[in-house]
C-alpha cells in the first residue's frame, strides 16, 4: 500500500509538472553561421531522434521561428497586414503548448501525448517537439475565405522557413509535414481557424 501511495505521488508531480506554463530563457540573439552557409545546409531530414531539445534550444526556435524582435512588438518572420494570425502550438512527448511571442513563453494546454494527431508519419512521431502552425481567424476577420486561405498559406511559409534555417545552424533535423489530421487538432485545441502544417523538429538519429 506504502509503494502504491509512492507511485501515485510521483505520478501526480509528474502530472502538475508538466500542466504548467513555461517562461522560456531569453533567446541567444547573437553568434551563428554566416548566412550562406545555413542557406547550403538547409534540407528537409526524416532522421529523428527522440532526444529532449534543451529549454535554451527550444527557446530560441520558437523565437527564430516567430519571435518579437522589435519594439512594436513585431516579429521575426513576415505577417500580411501585421494580422501575425499564425499560432504556434507546441507538441511534445507529455504536453501540448502555446506559444506566446510577446511574453515569450509556452502557455499549458493540454497533458498527453497528442502527436500522432499532427505527425501520422512514424518517424515524424518520434520527434520530441512537433510544430502546428494554425491560423487563427480571429484575427483575420476583414478578410473572405479565399484570403484567409491565402493569407494564412502565406505567412505559414514564411515561419517554416524560419524554421528551417535555424534547424541548419544549429545541426536539427526538420521536414514539413502537410499530411496532418486538421479536423482531430481543431476539436481538440478548440481554435476558430485552420490548422495549416505540422513540423518537427529534433537532434539526427545516432547510428
Amino acid at each position: 500500500m506504502k509503494r502504491f501511495v509512492v507511485s501515485l505521488t510521483v505520478l501526480l508531480s509528474l502530472n502538475v509538472m508538466y500542466a504548467q506554463d513555461i517562461t522560456l530563457p531569453a533567446p541567444n540573439k547573437e553568434g551563428g553561421k554566416p548566412l550562406m552557409e545555413v542557406f547550403n545546409n538547409r534540407r528537409s531530414t526524416r532522421e529523428m531522434s527522440d532526444k529532449p531539445l534543451s529549454q535554451q534550444t527550444l527557446s530560441d526556435l520558437l523565437w527564430a521561428a516567430a519571435g518579437v524582435n522589435r519594439p512594436d512588438g513585431r516579429r521575426t518572420a513576415p505577417s500580411a497586414m501585421n494580422m501575425q494570425e499564425i499560432d504556434i502550438y507546441v507538441y511534445t512527448p507529455k504536453a501540448v503548448y502555446l506559444y506566446i511571442p510577446q511574453e515569450h513563453i509556452l502557455r499549458h494546454l493540454l497533458t498527453g501525448d497528442f502527436r500522432a494527431e499532427i505527425a501520422r508519419q512514424p518517424f515524424a512521431q518520434k520527434a520530441p517537439v512537433v510544430l502546428l502552425y494554425v491560423a487563427n481567424y480571429e484575427r483575420m476577420t476583414r478578410l473572405d475565405q479565399q484570403q484567409k486561405d491565402f493569407y494564412g498559406a502565406t505567412d505559414t511559409g514564411f515561419i517554416s522557413q524560419n524554421v528551417y534555417l535555424f534547424c541548419a545552424q544549429e545541426g536539427l533535423n526538420t521536414v514539413v509535414l502537410g499530411m496532418i489530421d486538421r479536423e482531430a487538432a481543431k476539436s481538440r485545441l478548440g481554435f476558430d481557424g485552420k490548422a495549416q502544417l505540422g513540423q518537427p523538429v529534433a537532434y539526427p538519429k545516432q547510428d
